[in-house]
């Protein structure tokens, strides 16, 4: 199995990026182009779950989630609800927590997969046009 890719701020710290400028050229934080928005009304925050906290905790962590995210994220913000209230949360819940997150490119090594193109360069292929 492959090891996983080293995220750009992890690379940067280490000065990887400087020793292998080529590896790390293309990868940059992703835009978000359709934002995920407000928490929909039946995740609630009780004694039960602090889904609605979790929400907004996940979308300040996160920050290229967009509305395609959001199933991923009601179902990690549930779970992740629950275990900030001290809930018993089982395996199974927390290994389609880790999945989410995954899909969502929430762990470091999805996250360095993410890539969006340089501004500088759409504008640049504007004028050769």
């Amino acid at each position: 199995m492959a090891r996983p890719r080293t995220p750009v701020a992890k690379a940067k710290v280490e000065a990887r990026d400087k020793q292998h400028p080529q590896r790390f050229k293309d990868r940059s934080e992703p835009k978000v182009e359709n934002p995920i928005g407000d928490p929909p009304d039946w995740i609630v925050d009780n004694d039960l779950t602090k889904a609605r906290t979790a929400w907004l905790t996940f979308t300040s962590e996160i920050p290229w989630l967009n509305e395609s995210h959001r199933s991923f994220l009601e179902i990690a913000a549930n779970i992740r609800g629950r275990l900030m209230t001290g809930n018993e949360v089982g395996v199974q819940a927390l290994n389609l927590l880790r999945q989410c997150l995954g899909q969502m490119g929430a762990t470091p090594a999805d996250a360095s997969k993410i890539t969006v193109a340089n501004d500088d360069e759409e504008e640049a292929d504007d004028l050769d046009d």
